[in-house]
């Protein structure tokens, strides 16, 4: 959900491996068992946590999942705002579909996102006790993904041999605004502005170990009809993330997460808010590859610190299915 401080409900998909088995007998499955991208939701904005963000995988890997989040825990707002001791539960659910590419020779992956936000929010407004539900669509989001150094692009044949070691990666996700949005409503899902958040990430492999570690800012455009046909600016977040994978075996894998985001500070009519973020969260992630075309991944994180926005625990399961794309028969 979106407010006068930050968004909550942006939920993008990506996930990757740290090496690709062959023991199904298909051939294509066998390199199936990981994927570039699968299914975790996490948020657009900073908030985000994905390991194995830029791992590469074979042009034609097709990929549909289905993720749910719970999240739940403390809202802060702009405490020169109306709004005091916020908490919310929100249920963030997304449906997704990922194909592989080879642009200009390099591994190269596109996503589309549409979540859907089910939420309740509670706090003092004014002084008085005040709470509010909402559920919808939220902000469709496409990301396009491209691997720079140590992942060109690789037909089947060729990525069963691969083994990743250094990898450097680029991506650029956009928001566009055609989630649920009321602006006579403080509180929306969507947030009536685009977004567009630029990234570049580096791998490094240490055996069963893989080391990521990403750099990005997300940019707004303004909300020219917020809150009473007011006017939103939001200044840039800077945010980096950092990752360690361990392989337990082939298809399985957990990493440690954590991430740090700065800025984002808002401007309505002319009046700067004091709403600055400057937060950090840990998580969990453990993703299982239970069949050759079949995913699951968990994932848990909470805030580790927190200015403004972000102070919640969350909760979520992912399933995908993937299939590669047959060449057509000449």
């Amino acid at each position: 959900m979106n407010t006068n401080s930050t968004p909550i409900s942006k939920t993008v998909d990506s996930e990757s491996t740290v090496r690709a088995g062959r023991s199904h007998p298909h051939p294509v499955c066998a390199l199936l068992v990981v994927l570039v991208c699968a299914a975790a939701p996490v948020f657009l904005s900073a908030q985000e946590l994905i390991p194995a963000a830029y791992t590469p995988a074979p042009v034609g890997v097709n990929l549909v999942s289905v993720a749910s989040y719970y999240n739940d825990g403390d809202i802060a707002f702009d405490p020169s705002g109306p709004i005091e001791d916020g908490s919310g539960e929100i249920l963030a659910s997304t449906l997704s579909y990922a194909r592989t590419l080879g642009l200009f020779g390099r591994s190269t992956s596109l996503t589309i996102i549409q979540p859907y936000v089910k939420g309740e929010l509670e706090g003092l407004y004014l002084g008085e006790p005040a709470d509010a539900k909402r559920s919808g669509i939220g902000d469709t989001v496409i990301r396009l993904g491209v691997n720079l150094y140590g992942g060109k692009a690789m037909t089947p044949a060729e990525f069963a041999g691969y083994r990743p070691k250094t990898l450097i990666g680029t991506s650029v996700s956009v928001s566009a605004p055609t989630g649920q949005y009321d602006s006579s409503k403080l509180i929306n899902i969507g947030t009536n502005r685009w977004s567009a958040k630029a990234e570049i990430g580096f791998v490094q492999v240490v055996g069963k170990w893989a080391f990521d570690a990403y750099v990005g800012g997300t940019f707004f455009t303004t909300n020219s009809d917020f809150f009473g046909g007011m006017s939103r600016s939001q200044d840039p977040i800077f945010s980096t993330q950092v990752h360690a994978r361990y392989l337990f075996r082939r298809g399985l894998w957990g990493a440690l997460d954590a991430n740090f985001w700065y800025g984002g500070k808002t401007t309505v009519d002319g009046r700067t808010g004091d709403d600055l973020q400057e937060n950090s969260r840990v998580g969990l992630t453990l993703a299982w590859q239970v069949a050759p075309r079949h995913g699951l991944r968990f994932a848990a994180s909470r805030g580790a610190y927190t200015r403004i926005g972000g102070d919640f625990s969350s909760f979520g399961m992912a399933y995908s299915y993937n299939w590669m794309q047959q060449p057509k028969n000449r």
